[in-house]
Formats: structure tokens, C-alpha cells, sequence
């Protein structure tokens, strides 16, 4: 029986040694090299860089008020397209009582030399007609009695404009009435009714009733890192990709490039401004964000390899090209290379379309 036992650990041992032998044996062995190949193609390759900014329109005007006051109605909201001359808003004006009471004694004393020209008149008249009165004096006492009636209007005038920044005879041009200054479309009205303005002068801008601008006349305002300012040229074209409208790219055409440029976050940006070309059927709303595709160089319908398929040895560019002699080898061969786009890369020279490339 022990025999038995022995036999049976001598088999399992030489089985495991065996085993073992053939497990190392594997190990040694080289394992296949698979690669993945590429050939040459025919593509057109562009060098684009990306500029972000916003669409805004070309010229916003705010309408502002001539004359201090509250308003009392608006007539247009934000939206609406008005045309130049449009009424837009209603202020009542809010005298300044030391300026009213001024004009109200002049309104008085107004009255009063009227009243008294007009008596000096009437005396006069009847004694020129007697002939006491020379024709002479009696054109002075004439003459200051028509002063006193346009001093009198005069006066009246100017209470009223004091008073309800209106006259009787300037109704329909008055600046109690708010018009548009341009065509275009109503950006924000950002005043209510009740809200107190105050009037545009040489030393306040005035309060802003609305913002009209013209949205057939989109720019793309946008800013670009000063590594690639150098290579644009105004009359580039451009394509703007919307982010509220995905799926629609829009032409524009680079009309500016400041030039001076401004720090941020330690890069130096420079701004850009592009006429966006606006199709019929879409309406594009100031303010939207976009990205500004550039194309600074292009090669049209040239041979090209994915870039990760070159390689280089100090100088020297080159690729490995699968021998004609057996396919399991690849020999290096240099390449001239052109334009890159980040993935592919133009070859000049130094391969064939039927050439099969390491990728």
C-alpha cells in the first residue's frame, strides 16, 4: 500500500514539474506585435483658432430725457420696433417753486404794463385823432404797446414751461414728450411709471427711458490671446457657432483688432469685432453668447496622415512604412510636412497614396 502512495507523489511531482517547464516555456516565448496601419488621404486642412465673446448690435442709443420730471406713461416696451420720432414716453414736470414764483411775478408785472401801455394807447389815440398828438408820438405809444403784448406772451411762455414744460404753441414738440431718436428695436425700458428722471446736461448724463438699436447690424465682440492676434488680418472670414441656436453656423467678416491689448487673469487679450451675416429667418438677440471659428491658414485637397503617425529623431521627421519585401517589417522613411490641425497633418513629400503607414 505504501508502494502505491509512493508511485502516486512521484507521477503528481513529475506531472507539476512538467507543468512548470511548460508555463516558463510560454512565458519566453515573444508575443506577437500587433499594429494599427494608416493610408495617406486626400483632405483639405485647416489651422483654426477659437475666439469667445458675445453678439451685440452695432450702435445701442439710449434715449434720454431734456427735462427733469416723473413719468407718467410708457407708451412702447422692450421688443417693440419704433421708427425716429416715435413717442416713447410721458413726463410730467415738477417746477422748482423759486423758479415758478419768478416767473409768475414776471407773468404779473407783465400783465400789468400791458394794462398800461394799452391805457396810454387809448389816450393817445384820441388826441391824435384831435391832432394834439403828433403822428410820431403817436407811433412810439404804439410800438410799446405791441412790446407789451410780446412781453406778455413771453411771460406766459415761460410759466409754462416752468410749470408743465409745455407752451400752447409747442404742443406737438414739447420735452415732456420722450421720442425715439432712431430707428431699430427697443432693447429694455428699464423705468416705470411713477419713477422720477432727471435731464441730460452738461453735468449729468441723464436717466436712460430706453435702449433702441438697429438688429439687422449684429458684431461679434470678442476677445483672443496675444499668441494668436499676429496671425489675423481684418477681412477674415469667420464662422460664429450661437449657443442658443445649436446646429446653425453663421458667417461674419473680421473688421476690427484692437490695438492694444488688456491683461487678464495674467494672459494678455485683445479685442476683436466681426459683422455677423444674419439669414432672414433667424432672429439673433443681443447679448447671445458665441464662439468665432478663425481659419488662419488652409490647404485645399491635400495628402495627409493622422499627426500621431509621425515621428521624429532630433531633426529629422519620418514615419514607418510597411515593407514591400515582407509585410511583417516596416522601414522608417522622412517625410516633409505642411499644415497641421491638431489631428491631421499635410505631407509634401516622402510618401505615395498605396503606402501603408504605422499608426
Amino acid at each position: 500500500m505504501k508502494k502505491v502512495f509512493r508511485i502516486i507523489g512521484i507521477v503528481l511531482l513529475i506531472g507539476v514539474v512538467v507543468a512548470t517547464f511548460v508555463f516558463l516555456w510560454k512565458k519566453s516565448q515573444p508575443e506577437k506585435e500587433v499594429f494599427e496601419t494608416v493610408s495617406p488621404s486626400i483632405q483639405t486642412i485647416e489651422k483654426k483658432t477659437l475666439a469667445t465673446g458675445k453678439i451685440q448690435p452695432r450702435d445701442e442709443v439710449a434715449i434720454k430725457p431734456q427735462i427733469s420730471g416723473i413719468i407718467v406713461s410708457l407708451e412702447k416696451e422692450a421688443g417693440e420696433i419704433v421708427k425716429k420720432g416715435d413717442i416713447i414716453a410721458k413726463v410730467r414736470v415738477v417746477p422748482e417753486m423759486g423758479a415758478l414764483n419768478s416767473a409768475e411775478t414776471n407773468l404779473k408785472k407783465s400783465k400789468i404794463a400791458l394794462e398800461k401801455a394799452q391805457s396810454d394807447y387809448n389816450r393817445q389815440e384820441r388826441l391824435y385823432k384831435k391832432g394834439v398828438v403828433s403822428q410820431s408820438d403817436f407811433e412810439d405809444i404804439e410800438v410799446n404797446l405791441k412790446n407789451a403784448k410780446e412781453n406778455l406772451i413771453d411771460a406766459q411762455n415761460s410759466y409754462d414751461i416752468i410749470k408743465d414744460g409745455i407752451t400752447k404753441n409747442s404742443a406737438n414738440s414739447s420735452n415732456t414728450l420722450i421720442r425715439a431718436t432712431v430707428d431699430g428695436t427697443i432693447l429694455d425700458v428699464p423705468q416705470k411709471v411713477g419713477n422720477s428722471v432727471i435731464q441730460s446736461n452738461t453735468f449729468n448724463d441723464g436717466t436712460t427711458i430706453a435702449t433702441i438699436a438697429n438688429m439687422g447690424d449684429m458684431l461679434f465682440v470678442g476677445k483672443i490671446d496675444e499668441t494668436e492676434v499676429g496671425k489675423l488680418k481684418e477681412g477674415m472670414p469667420i464662422k460664429l457657432l450661437v449657443g442658443a441656436l445649436e446646429g446653425r453656423l453663421f458667417d461674419a467678416d473680421l473688421e476690427y483688432i484692437a490695438p492694444k491689448g488688456t491683461e487678464e487673469n495674467g494672459a494678455v487679450m485683445f479685442e476683436i469685432k466681426a459683422a455677423v451675416d444674419i439669414p432672414d429667418d433667424v432672429f439673433i438677440r443681443a447679448g447671445y453668447s458665441a464662439n468665432a471659428q478663425i481659419v488662419l491658414a488652409k490647404s485645399d485637397s491635400v495628402m495627409s496622415i493622422p499627426e500621431s503617425s509621425l515621428k521624429f529623431s532630433g531633426d529629422s521627421t519620418y514615419v514607418e512604412v510597411r515593407s514591400t519585401k515582407d509585410t511583417l517589417l516596416f522601414e522608417k522613411r522622412p517625410v516633409v510636412i505642411g499644415l497641421s490641425d491638431g489631428l491631421n497633418i499635410e505631407i509634401k513629400q516622402g510618401l505615395q497614396m498605396q503606402d501603408i503607414i504605422k499608426k
